[in-house]
C-alpha cells in the first residue's frame, strides 16, 4: 500500500507542476500582453489584446477547473476503494471475458463523457459566445453529442471486442497481436472516415470551377502531391474559428478547406497555409511521427503484458478477485505519470516539424509572404496569446509562438526576394 502512495504523490507533483506552468504563462501574458509584438501592427490593436488576455484567462479557469474535477474524481476511484467495488460488479453482470471487459470500458467512457459535458455546454455557449466564435445551436450540440456517442460506442466496441478476444485466445502474444490490430484498423479509420465519419458532422461541397481550386492543385503538383478534390465544408454553423487539412494516405490527397478560411483569407494566405500542410507531406513529417508513435506503442503494450503478469498492480492497490482490467485502469494512470517527463521532447520534434514546413512552404507559395499575413490573421481571429511564457511554450506548444514563426518567416521570405 505504500507504494500506491508513491504513485499518488508523484501524481499530485505532476499535476502541480502542471498548473504552475499554467500560472507563469498567465502571468507572463499580465505583464507583456499589451505589447503589439513587431510586424503586427496593423492587425491587432491594445484592445484586442486586453480582449485575447480575457480569453485566455476564461479558458484556463474553466480548464482549471475541470483539470482539478477530474483529478479529484480519479484519485477517488483509484484509491477509495470505488475501483475494487466496481470490478466485482462488472464480473457479476457475466462469465464472459469478453463481455466482462467490453462493458468495463464501454460503462468507464460513459462516465468520463457525462462528466465533460457541464464544461463542454459551459465553454461552448458561455465563453465562445462571449468572445463571438461560437456559432452552433443547442440542438446542434446535442445532435453532435449523439451522433459521437453512437460512433464512439461502435468503434469502441469493434475494438475492445477484437482486442479482449485476442488477449483471451493468444495469452503469451497478446501484447504483439493486439498491437498489429490496433495499427491496421488505424490506418483503415483513416481511409475512411474521411467518407464515412466527418460527413456525418460536415456538408461537404466541392470547389470545382474555382480558380482556386486550380491554383492549389498547380501548385501541389511541384511537390509530387497529386489532388484528388477540394473541398469546402461548413464549419461556420459550429464556429468562427478557422481550419484547412488534408485527408488520404499516400501521393493522392483530399484537401478539406473551412469556410471561415475561405472568408478571412486571400488566395495568396490561403495557398501558403496549404503549402505548408504539403510541406509536412513532403518532409514525411507524419510518416515520422507515425513510426515514433506506432514503436513506442508496441513497447508499451510489451511493458503493459510483462507488468500485468505479474499481478503486482493489484497486490499494490489490494484488488481482489478478477483484476484484469481494474489493472489496465491502474496501468494508464502510472503510463499518465511515467509519459509526463517526455511531453517537452515531443513537443520540440513537433515544433522542428513546422519550422521545416514553414521553410517549405516559404519556398513554395506563389507569395512568400503570405503565410506570415495567414498566421497573423489566425492569431486575431483566434484571439491566440501572443506572449507565451518561453517555459510553457517549450513544454507544451506544438508550434513555435506565432510571433517567433512570422519573423522567421518574413526573414525566409525576404532572402528568397
Amino acid at each position: 500500500m505504500q507504494t500506491a502512495y508513491v504513485i499518488l504523490a508523484a501524481y499530485i507533483l505532476i499535476q502541480c507542476a502542471g498548473y504552475w506552468l499554467d500560472y507563469i504563462n498567465i502571468s507572463h501574458m499580465k505583464e507583456k500582453g499589451l505589447v503589439i509584438p513587431p510586424g503586427f501592427e496593423g492587425y491587432i490593436d491594445e484592445e484586442l489584446l486586453k480582449k485575447t488576455h480575457a480569453y485566455t484567462i476564461e479558458h484556463n479557469t474553466i480548464g482549471l477547473v475541470e483539470s482539478i474535477f477530474s483529478n479529484v474524481i480519479t484519485i477517488a476511484f483509484l484509491y477509495g476503494g470505488l475501483l475494487a467495488i466496481y470490478a466485482t460488479w462488472i464480473s457479476s453482470l457475466s462469465a464472459s471475458f469478453i463481455i466482462q471487459g467490453l462493458l468495463f470500458f464501454l460503462i468507464l467512457s460513459y462516465a468520463g463523457s457525462l462528466v465533460s459535458i457541464p464544461f463542454s455546454l459551459y465553454n461552448t455557449f458561455k465563453i465562445e459566445n462571449r468572445y463571438g466564435f461560437n456559432t452552433m445551436t443547442v440542438k446542434l450540440w446535442i445532435t453532435d453529442l449523439i451522433k459521437s456517442t453512437l460512433i464512439s460506442t461502435l468503434l469502441m466496441g469493434i475494438v475492445m471486442l477484437c482486442g479482449l478476444w485476442i488477449i483471451q485466445k493468444s495469452p503469451e502474444l497478446w501484447w504483439l497481436y493486439v498491437w498489429s490490430f490496433f495499427f491496421v484498423f488505424s490506418i483503415f479509420m483513416m481511409y475512411i472516415s474521411p467518407y464515412v465519419i466527418e460527413p456525418l458532422f460536415n456538408k461537404f461541397t466541392l470547389l470545382e470551377g474555382d480558380t482556386l481550386e486550380e491554383k492549389i492543385k498547380t501548385m501541389m503538383q511541384k511537390t509530387g502531391i497529386k489532388v484528388s478534390r477540394v473541398f469546402k465544408i461548413d464549419a461556420s454553423k459550429r464556429s468562427h474559428h478557422t481550419n484547412a487539412y488534408f485527408t488520404g494516405i499516400g501521393k493522392t490527397k483530399r484537401i478539406v478547406l473551412y469556410d471561415t478560411l475561405l472568408n478571412k483569407m486571400d488566395e495568396d494566405e490561403v495557398l501558403a497555409v496549404l503549402a505548408h500542410e504539403g510541406g509536412h507531406w513532403k518532409k514525411k513529417h507524419v510518416l515520422k511521427m507515425l513510426v515514433v508513435f506506432e514503436a513506442l506503442s508496441l513497447a508499451a503494450a510489451y511493458i503493459a503484458f510483462l507488468v500485468l503478469k505479474t499481478g503486482l498492480l493489484a497486490e499494490i492497490f489490494s484488488i481482489r478477485g478478477n483484476t484484469f482490467f481494474a489493472e489496465l485502469v491502474i496501468l494508464s494512470f502510472v503510463f499518465s505519470i511515467v509519459s509526463f517527463p517526455f511531453t517537452p521532447l515531443f513537443s520540440a520534434s513537433s515544433r522542428r516539424h513546422e519550422r521545416e514546413a514553414d521553410r517549405f512552404a516559404v519556398d513554395l507559395a506563389p507569395k512568400p509572404d503570405a503565410l506570415a499575413t495567414s498566421l497573423i490573421k489566425l492569431s486575431k481571429d483566434n484571439l491566440s496569446n501572443l506572449h507565451p511564457h518561453p517555459l510553457y511554450a517549450a513544454f507544451h506548444y506544438s508550434h513555435p509562438p506565432v510571433v517567433e514563426r512570422v519573423k522567421k518567416i518574413r526573414e525566409m521570405a525576404k532572402a528568397r526576394s
